[in-house]
């Protein structure tokens, strides 16, 4: 199933099938803040640290199948298939856009 992502998302979710830890940074600002299941994250450095030792060993790789706008947020769900236990588990990913890229993210299960 194909969605319709808005570009910065697009990008982060094509990168995020390659395990492409640069192109995964590529879309946030500089000072972006990444919220993972309550762990929060600031700024591409602390991002990367979070891809390369959270998402990359792991292969886990987001598959959006809905997306849909919510409160100034842009909210995309879909399974995340790994090497993790209880793969395949279904995520909420909650983007704040500005300027065309991405400034905040919250994923939760």
């Amino acid at each position: 199933m194909t969605i319709d992502l808005p570009e910065p998302i697009a990008v982060f979710v094509e990168a995020n099938a390659r395990l492409d830890v640069d192109g995964m940074l590529k879309p946030f600002v500089h000072d972006a803040v990444f919220i993972d299941n309550g762990k929060r994250f600031e700024g591409h450095a602390e991002i990367r640290e979070l891809l390369e030792e959270e998402v990359v060993p792991v292969t886990a790789i987001f598959a959006p199948d809905t997306v849909r706008q919510e409160d100034g947020t842009v909210v995309v769900e879909g399974p995340a298939h790994g090497d993790f236990p209880g793969s395949p588990l279904r995520f909420t990913y909650r983007f704040t856009l500005a300027n065309g890229a991405i400034k905040t993210l919250e994923v939760t299960v």
